[in-house]
């Protein structure tokens, strides 16, 4: 207020005035704080970062021939003219997480055959291959919740399965690890108990919808969670296969032309 209005104006609403405007000025400044606090707060009661920016593929590395960002969702899309010879990944380039949460929500066509691959190495001889563990995804949802190792020793738990994984016979055999595999399944495994019927678990993964994925990776101990619920749980003892740190990565498979969609990727270190 200039001095030019102070002067016109009576003592007492002078004064008044001005107490008015402390009152206004404190009512306001604590509440931009408030807000601006609270926000910084859940970010950090969260612990989760963001590995998707909605717009880029920035910090991934994929074919782009099967990937893009498509209205801030992240796309897999193998098409007629585009047919796989062998499945492709996109890759995330910001580290090799170890322990973690990684949580992400999926839309999978009917024909679909994808997966969330981790603890992960890359392969030399096959661009954008990764060889290791991956929570399974499927649009007919027979194989969706399922630890299957990719190009190692397969499937470690199926859908509703806790079980124990221990090293193949002869491991010093040549060929032994392939060996070990029989009927897509690794057989040194042993199912601890029944985290529920596989069909029943089917019922709560909502088909051509999206799904919300959840994993707990810590030590040698790997859940999947599908909309909250525990589908597959190993405990690996396997001291010679097993992984304890490697590359996060999504998954496009060959076979028939499908679509996959990912969005809200998120991680958090333990």
């Amino acid at each position: 207020m200039s001095n030019k209005v102070i002067k016109g104006l009576p003592l007492g609403m002078v004064f008044g005035l001005g107490m008015l405007l402390s009152v206004q000025s404190c009512r306001e400044q604590p509440k931009e704080k408030s807000s601006e606090t609270a926000e910084k707060n859940s970010i950090q009661d969260d612990g989760f970062i963001s590995l998707f920016d909605g717009k880029t593929l920035n910090n991934w590395e994929g074919d782009t021939t099967y990937w893009r960002v498509e209205n801030t969702i992240l796309v897999g899309e193998i098409t007629p003219e585009t047919l796989l010879k062998s499945n492709t990944f996109l890759i995330w380039k910001g580290g090799e997480p170890k322990d973690f949460e990684f949580k992400t929500e999926f839309r999978i066509s009917e024909n679909g055959n994808s997966g969330i691959n981790y603890r992960s190495e890359l392969l030399d001889t096959i661009p954008f291959a990764l060889r290791g563990y991956q929570a399974d995804i499927d649009g007919k949802n027979n194989y969706t919740g399922q630890n299957y190792e990719e190009r190692k020793r397969t499937t470690l738990a199926y859908r509703g399965e806790k079980a124990a994984i221990t090293s193949q016979k002869d491991p010093d055999i040549p060929g032994s690890l392939r060996a070990n595999v029989d009927k897509n399944a690794w057989q040194s495994r042993t199912v601890l108990e029944s985290l529920g019927n596989s069909d029943s678990l089917r019922t709560q993964i909502k088909e051509g919808d999206w799904n919300e994925c959840h994993l707990i990776i810590k030590g040698n101990r790997l859940q999947h969670f599908i909309n909250g619920i525990l589908m597959s749980d190993i405990i690996d003892n396997d001291t010679i296969n097993r992984k304890f740190s490697g590359f996060l990565g999504l998954q496009a498979h060959r076979g028939p032309p499908m679509k996959v969609e990912y969005r809200n990727i998120r991680l958090k270190e333990l």
